[in-house]
């Protein structure tokens, strides 16, 4: 295992993390007799390989159901001073609801202290307010800190490029947890902002999010060859020196072994990337146009400055990963959430698209004339039943 600054905390975090939203058994809270044996044997079977190979940060959520408890049933048993342990509280408008939502953390993973602790989801202005007004989570989060039972602070986010660099730019925290990776590099200027705070990077669900990379289409084998399409962007992502760990959400044992491929090739990374982002890069252009692809993100506006509430940036983004690397299935899967997942993916889908007059927000982008029929193009490739988030379900 290789392993980088965490930023400003001083952590030697490995590039690797062990994700804890895959292997528990419920996502709401359960009476621990509830759990099933086999289920905890694979939970502890996951924990201890990730040590072996050397992935000694265990990452979870008070949001995650049964993880903090299923945790806290083998965590209290491993050397503590080897481990690097985070858990993440949704911001509230009330600060103490935030501190009570901590402590049942803390009790689940039967800890003294985590090292990480994160303010969980902060995707918009409000929730960014309920974290760093006077009296709001942040103070408390630092008061926890002062307690000596939290080491460092960050937050994760799902929110949009502004919210997240500016709350980097509070310089309150210690670390963020961000989506960031080939089909998505959006979020590169907060990774920026980051580094100038000297603030740790972790990227969030790099194989799901970034393009359900366990179960690849054909077409992104073959571009990605002679690396399979996960070791591809597990390469790409850490060839960024800003980026210091990658979350692997493990369901199983075996789920770090294609992972850390990537690890041994990391030293040749400038030669292995250059020819498969030329053949991604003509691949797109070749079914998208070199004029789409270079300025089809330009003066799109928001999902709130639409009407409908159509999330327009990302409908268009979904379809041209359909149609560029055949990514359908995950194009679908993203494009179903719009409507049902809240801030955490926010926005409708193009099925009314007819039915709205989009010549005005669509003013300041060169591709304002066909944008309506690429949406309604985009609905009718992806539309289907409505998805949950996997806390939903």
């Amino acid at each position: 295992m290789q392993y980088r600054r965490f930023g400003r905390t001083q952590l030697q975090m490995p590039v690797f993390s062990c994700g804890g939203m895959r292997y528990h058994f419920k996502w709401q809270d359960t009476p621990g007799w509830q759990i099933p044996k086999n289920n905890q044997q694979n939970l502890e079977a996951i924990i201890r390989r990730s040590l072996e190979v050397g992935i000694n940060h265990i990452e979870t959520a008070r949001g995650y159901g049964t993880s903090e408890m299923q945790l806290g049933k083998i965590l209290p048993h491993l050397p503590r001073e080897q481990l690097i342990v985070q858990t993440k509280v949704s911001p509230k408008p009330d600060s103490q609801e935030f501190r009570r939502k901590f402590q049942q953390s803390l009790a689940f993973l039967k800890l003294d202290y985590v090292d990480l602790f994160s303010l969980h989801g902060i995707n918009t202005y409000e929730l960014l307010d309920y974290s760093t007004r006077p009296g709001g989570c942040l103070d408390v989060a630092q008061q926890l800190q002062a307690e000596g039972k939290v080491r460092f602070i960050g937050f994760s986010t799902h929110g949009p490029t502004d919210v997240i660099v500016k709350a980097i730019e509070t310089n309150r925290f210690d670390y963020v947890n961000l989506h960031w990776y080939y089909i998505n590099q959006l979020n590169w200027p907060a990774i920026e902002a980051a580094q100038r705070h000297d603030i740790g990077v972790f990227i969030i669900s790099p194989s799901d999010k970034g393009g359900m990379l366990y179960k690849p289409p054909p077409r992104l084998v073959e571009l990605c060859a002679p690396l399979s399409p996960m070791v591809f962007n597990d390469l790409f992502c850490l060839s960024h020196p800003p980026v210091h760990t990658l979350s692997l959400g493990a369901s199983r044992p075996s789920d770090f072994d294609e992972h850390l491929k990537a690890v041994e090739l990391l030293e040749q990374a400038d030669e292995i990337l250059p020819p498969i982002l030329e053949r991604l890069e003509q691949a797109a252009i070749a079914r998208l146009g070199k004029d789409w692809v270079d300025s089809w993100h330009l003066g799109l506006p928001t999902p709130e400055q639409t009407p409908g509430g159509i999330n327009i940036p990302v409908i268009l983004w979904l379809r041209n990963l359909a149609i560029a690397y055949d990514l359908v299935d995950y194009a679908k899967m993203r494009y179903n959430l719009l409507s049902n997942a809240g801030h955490w993916f926010p926005g409708a889908p193009a099925e009314r698209v007819r039915e709205l007059e989009l010549e005005q927000c669509l003013q300041q982008s060169p591709h304002a004339k066909k944008i309506p029929d690429l949406l309604e193009d985009a609905h009718r490739l992806l539309g289907g039943q409505a998805v949950k988030r996997l806390s939903q379900q």
